[in-house]
């Protein structure tokens, strides 16, 4: 029977099926970072437990670390604290760390495909919900909480009911100045902020494929923000390219077998699926959240709708009919594990960040003069880390500023001040918006030869 990547990568990893009707699922990638790990280790000392696999876990440090010094001890006592004790519990128990000083270290989600511990056919789970940013290349990814990753790291095993698959067909060509993020916020729009509740997310279509595998990460990460436990890719000729060389995957005659292989794993022409889903790129514009959830968006010369919701809009200053085009902002944040990855300069009233996902990624950048297009035209380049994404550290929103935001979370308080707002849409649109100081259709700069 023609089955589905999903289902092929679950049934490899399947130990046995548990009373509870959860299967027992084998994790072959674990990934760790300094939020919520320190309680799982707590639990193994109490018990005398020891890590199962230690070689099949991997620890950075990235939601707590300031982005703009990384002098120790840090200023932020928590964040100093929390780093410590990481490095610490990976001592103990033998597991690889990239700390703060390292040159390899950057969001978990963004360090692990570019050194290609990511690869086809995995299950890895990690104890953050942008888990499933790893489908991009074909893996089946969780988000996991601290006592499952007890259990990871205890058993290497996870207890997980069995989820639907429902295909997203994403058909058509993109317009100029529309994006992968633009994509997965009108995905989130049309299906819900629930409505992948229960389901792994395939996307697929000519729009899918024709995106390089940074574009499909923006795509697999957010698949949470639509209630999908799962979202994924099938690997392909881009995928393959975009692993070869890469520090942690198979080489030479090694890389060659393994690509055969994870072909076989691509979803069977046939495969029967739970739900069908078909997007015409041609329909998708520049996308901008105007709520507090990422479904709650329009397109940039779209109104918001009538029957918007009420607390939403009282949180955001919004009224139904409002455009979203056009709002002062206060706050240009790019990065997240979501983005991380002009030459006008930014407004007087903006204050703009950019944190590349890794070190290796700021080095790159900064090899590629990207760094000084981005420190000329008056935005801050900033060390790795999450960042603005989620208020952890020193980057935080003030009172009731407005930040357009390339991450995947607009919720009350997200970015560190409880009545702060996030505006959420692509990094180009947020470059256009640090450009303007305002909410901004970028195709109007690119017409105009600005961007």
């Amino acid at each position: 029977m023609p089955e589905t990547l999903f289902h092929k990568i679950w049934n490899a990893h399947a130990v046995r099926e548990l009373p509870s009707g959860q299967t027992q699922l084998f994790v072959g990638l674990h990934l760790i970072h300094e939020v919520t790990s320190p309680q799982a280790f707590d639990m193994l000392r109490q018990h005398g437990w020891r890590v199962a696999f230690p070689e099949r876990t991997f620890a950075t440090v990235d939601h707590v670390v300031p982005t703009d010094s990384r002098r120790r001890p840090f200023i932020d006592l928590v964040a100093e604290e929390m780093t410590t004790v990481l490095e610490r519990n990976c001592r103990d128990f033998g597991i690889n760390l990239w700390s703060s000083d390292s040159s390899d270290q950057g969001i978990v989600h963004v360090i692990g495909p570019a050194l290609g511990l990511t690869q086809p056919g995995m299950t890895i789970a990690c104890g953050d919900s942008h888990t499933a940013t790893h489908g991009a290349v074909g893996a089946i990814a969780f988000g996991i909480g601290t006592s499952q990753v007890r259990d990871v790291l205890a058993s290497q095993c996870l207890a997980l009911d069995p989820l639907k698959v429902r295909r997203i067909d994403v058909t058509g060509r993109l317009a100029r100045g529309v994006y992968a993020k633009d994509v997965i916020l009108t995905i989130i729009r049309r299906l819900g902020v629930h409505g992948g509740v229960g389901y792994a997310y395939e996307y697929g279509g000519e729009t899918i494929e024709r995106m390089s595998v940074d574009e499909r990460m923006t795509v697999c990460n957010m698949s949470i923000e639509g209630g999908a436990r799962v979202g994924y890719v099938n690997p392909d000729d881009t995928t393959f390219a975009f692993l070869r060389g890469r520090r942690f995957a198979p080489s030479g005659e090694s890389f060659d077998r393994a690509v055969r292989w994870w072909r076989e794993i691509a979803s069977d022409a046939g495969a029967s699926y739970d739900d069908r889903v078909r997007i015409d790129a041609a329909g998708i514009g520049p996308t901008v959240t105007w709520g507090i959830n990422p479904g709650q968006s329009v397109g940039i010369a779209e109104p918001i709708p009538g029957d918007a919701d009420r607390e939403a809009l009282a949180f955001m200053g919004f009224r139904p009919g409002d455009p979203v085009r056009g709002t002062r902002i206060d706050v240009a944040f790019i990065g997240s594990c979501t983005n991380g990855r002009l030459s006008d300069h930014v407004a007087p009233h903006v204050k703009a960040l950019v944190v590349p996902g890794s070190h290796t990624i700021a080095r790159e950048a900064e090899a590629r003069g990207l760094a000084d297009v981005f420190k000329d035209a008056g935005f801050e380049w900033r060390s790795a880390g999450c960042s603005m994404c989620l208020g952890m550290n020193t980057d935080r929103l003030q009172d009731r500023q407005v930040c357009a935001s390339s991450s995947n979370r607009n919720f009350k308080g997200r970015q560190g001040s409880p009545t702060g707002r996030t505006l959420l849409m692509s990094p180009v649109m947020v470059a256009a918006a640090a450009v303007t100081g305002e909410v901004t259709d970028v195709r109007d700069l690119l017409s105009g030869g600005h961007a």
